[in-house]
Formats: C-alpha cells, sequence, structure tokens
C-alpha cells in the first residue's frame, strides 16, 4: 500500500476510536448526571422531612405558649375584674 492509503486507513481508524470515546463519555455523562439527580432528589425529601417535623414541632410549642399565655391573662383578667367589684 502507498502512503496516502496508510495515512488515510490511520485516520480512519482515529475517527472511529474519537467516535467510540464521544459514545462512551456521553453514556459516562448520562449516568453521573442520573446518579447526581437522584442524589438530590433525596436530598431535597430529606431536607422537606426535616423542616416539616421542624414547623410541626414549633406549631405544637407555639400552641402550648399562647394557650399558656392565654390562661394566665384570663386569670389575670379574673382577677381584676373580682378587684374592681370588691370580692
Amino acid at each position: 500500500m502507498g502512503h496516502l492509503t496508510d495515512e488515510m486507513t490511520r485516520l480512519v481508524g482515529e475517527i472511529v476510536e474519537m467516535r467510540g470515546a464521544r459514545k462512551g463519555f456521553v453514556k459516562n455523562l448520562t449516568n453521573n448526571t442520573a446518579a447526581l439527580m437522584a442524589n438530590f432528589h433525596r436530598a431535597h425529601r430529606d431536607m422537606a422531612r426535616k423542616a416539616r417535623a421542624e414547623r410541626r414541632a414549633a406549631v405544637t410549642h407555639l400552641k402550648k405558649t399562647v394557650g399558656a399565655m392565654r390562661h394566665a391573662f384570663a386569670a389575670d383578667l379574673d382577677g381584676a375584674r373580682r378587684a374592681w367589684a370588691g370580692k
């Protein structure tokens, strides 16, 4: 074979090799992206679950605190009424 034929054969081999490398890269990139997205979804789900529990705890604490304040205010108001009534 001549020099031109050898070079063309080498070039075709490089093109085929690079095409395979690109396909492998894209497949690897697709798999990595899918894994990354799965991790993001899992982290988001865990964060939402934790935030929901924290909000519920805060609302429960707030209800107890406000309830105690309302009872104290009612007792204070009742005492003031008795004092004004002279009892």
